[in-house]
C-alpha cells in the first residue's frame, strides 16, 4: 500500500550498482486454481479525500449516480475485504472518516448474515509499521507490523473479533451496517492513518452490499459521532464515487515488454478467496519428490503478469465486476490464502535433509531461475519492504511429534530468506508439510515458496 509504505520507508543506503545473485534452479507453476468464491474487493481509492461510494454492488437503477452501481448481489459464501487510508482535510480540520459497509435484504424474507471469521485494524494505534527482523516466532499471534500483516494472522488463526457480531438478520427490503468505524487522525503527526478488514460471511439470502466513506457527524455540543443508518442510506442513493480517483490501469492486453504497466488498485467483486492444492510431482502423482542433494524448486505465490517467474502463471483473481477506472484483475490477491499440502518423498537410498524457505525474488516475468539482491549491496531499491505476514507450517517433526509453527516475516525487494522448518528424511521415507498463509496488504508479489536439499557431506 502507497501510503503505509511510504510512511515506513527505511533510509537508502548509498550504492550505485546493487549486486544480484542468480539462483539457479526450476520455479514450478503452482498446482490447483483459486475457488469460486465470490470477494467484495475495496481498494481504490486508496487514500480517501472526498465522502462517497467506495463500491457498490446495489442495482443502480433509482440512485442518482447509476454508474457508481455494480449490481452484483452475494448468495452464499463471501468475503469483504476492504482497505483504505484517510489523511486530515486541512491542519484545523482533524475529524475522522467513518468507512461504513451496508447491505441490504431485496427479497421478501429475512436474511441472516453470518460471520464466519473477521477483523478490523489501524494503522496506528492498532498495528503501527515498526521494525521487525526478517523472522520471528509468532506462535501466539502478537507479532505484526501493519494493519494488513495483523488482520490476516488473525483470519489464518480462525479468529472473529469481537466489533463483529456472530450474525446480523437482515429483515425483507431492509439496510444494515456490517461496519462502521472510523479512521481517526487527530492525535496522529503526520495525520495520516489507515484500516485494513477482511470478513468471511455466509449469508442465507441474496444481498447487495457498499462501502461507503462519511466524515465524522457531530453532535450538538460539537463532539464527533459515527454516522447512523440512515446518513448511510441517503450517502448510497445520492452519492457519487469517492476521490480523490487513483492512477487508472494501463490497457488489459498491454504485453510488450518495453511498455510499462500499470496494474491499478482494486474496486469491484473478485473471484476466489482461497488457492487450494496438493503439491505432487505431477497430476498423477500422490507424492513430491525432494530435489537431489544440492538442489532446490520453488513454486510461485501470488504470481502476476510481468511477474510470472517463468512459470507461465498468473494467479492473480480474475475482476467479475469493476469500475473502468480500476484494476483489471485483484493483483497481489490480498486477502486470497494459500492452502498448500506437499507430501515429501525421499525416493533415495540416503538420509536428506530437506528445507522449506519462503523468498522474495525480483520480479521477472520469463527467467531460468530466481534473482535476489547481494544484502550486502543495498540501494534505495532493495531497502524496501516487499512482504510483511504470518506464514504458517503444520509438520511431523524428526522426533515424530506434530508441530504448527507460525512465523512472521518481513522481507524486502530480493531477499532470499532463510529456512524456516528443516527436516530429515531417511530413505524412502513420507513427511506430510502443510503451508497455509493468507497474502497481506501492504505486500508486493511474487514470492515463491523453495525446497531445498542439503548438498551431500
Amino acid at each position: 500500500m502507497l501510503i503505509f509504505s511510504l510512511a515506513q520507508a527505511l533510509p537508502p543506503i548509498l550504492s550505485q550498482t546493487p549486486q544480484e545473485i542468480v539462483q539457479t534452479q526450476v520455479v514450478r507453476p503452482l498446482p490447483g486454481q483459486l475457488n469460486r468464491v465470490p470477494v467484495f474487493n475495496s481498494n481504490s481509492p486508496e487514500l480517501v479525500q472526498t465522502e462517497g461510494i467506495l463500491l457498490s454492488t446495489f442495482p443502480p437503477h433509482d440512485k442518482q449516480y447509476p454508474p457508481a452501481h455494480l449490481n452484483f448481489p452475494f448468495n452464499g459464501e463471501f468475503d469483504i475485504f476492504a482497505h483504505h487510508a484517510f489523511r486530515a482535510l486541512a491542519p484545523d480540520n482533524l475529524s475522522s472518516l467513518y468507512l461504513g459497509i451496508i447491505v441490504y435484504n431485496p427479497g421478501d424474507r429475512p436474511v441472516t448474515l453470518e460471520t464466519l471469521q473477521a477483523a478490523s485494524y489501524l494503522s496506528q494505534p492498532d498495528a503501527p509499521f515498526i521494525q521487525l527482523p526478517s523472522v520471528l516466532d509468532n506462535s501466539e499471534g502478537n507479532v505484526y507490523a501493519g494493519p494488513g500483516s495483523r488482520v490476516m494472522s488473525d483470519i489464518l488463526r480462525g479468529r472473529r473479533q469481537d466489533l463483529f457480531p456472530p450474525q446480523i438478520v437482515i429483515p425483507p427490503q431492509e439496510y444494515r451496517m456490517a461496519m462502521n468505524l472510523p479512521i481517526p487522525v487527530a492525535t496522529l503527526d503526520p495525520p495520516l492513518n489507515g484500516r485494513s478488514t477482511l470478513m468471511r460471511l455466509r449469508s442465507s439470502g441474496a444481498v447487495y452490499v457498499a462501502s461507503l466513506a462519511l466524515m465524522a457527524r457531530h453532535n450538538a455540543d460539537g463532539s464527533d459521532r459515527p454516522p447512523n443508518l440512515e446518513e448511510w442510506r441517503s450517502l448510497l442513493e445520492n452519492g457519487d464515487l469517492a476521490g480523490a480517483r487513483d492512477r487508472p490501469p494501463s490497457l488489459k492486453d498491454n504485453t510488450l515488454p518495453t511498455n510499462q504497466i500499470v496494474y491499478g488498485r482494486v474496486a469491484g467483486v473478485a473471484r476466489g478467496t482461497r488457492w487450494q492444492a496438493q503439491v505432487t510431482d505431477n497430476s498423477t502423482s500422490t507424492e513430491l519428490s525432494i530435489p537431489a542433494a544440492g538442489a532446490a524448486f520453488s513454486y510461485g505465490l501470488s504470481t502476476l503478469a510481468r511477474g510470472r517467474l517463468g512459470t507461465g502463471q498468473s494467479q492473480t483473481a480474475p475482476i467479475l465486476v469493476r469500475y473502468p477506472d480500476t484494476a483489471y484483475e485483484a493483483h497481489g490477491n490480498y486477502g486470497i490464502e494459500y492452502d498448500l499440502s506437499l507430501p515429501l518423498h525421499n525416493p533415495t537410498t540416503q538420509t536428506q535433509t530437506v528445507m522449506l524457505t519462503v523468498q522474495t525474488p525480483i520480479k521477472e516475468d520469463r527467467s531460468t531461475g530466481l534473482q535476489f539482491f547481494d544484502s550486502s549491496s543495498q540501494t534505495s531499491q532493495t531497502s524496501q519492504t516487499f512482504f510483511r505476514g504470518t506464514v504458517r507450517f503444520r509438520y511431523t517433526d524428526d522426533r515424530g511429534l506434530p508441530q504448527t509453527r507460525y512465523f512472521h516475516l518481513v522481507q524486502k525487494r530480493g531477499q532470499q530468506g532463510e529456512p524456516l522448518v528443516t527436516l530429515t528424511l531417511p530413505p524412502d521415507s513420507r513427511r506430510l508439510v502443510e503451508f497455509n498463509f493468507l497474502y497481506p496488504p501492504d505486500a508486493t508479489p511474487p514470492q515463491v515458496l523453495t525446497i531445498q536439499t542439503k548438498a551431500e557431506q
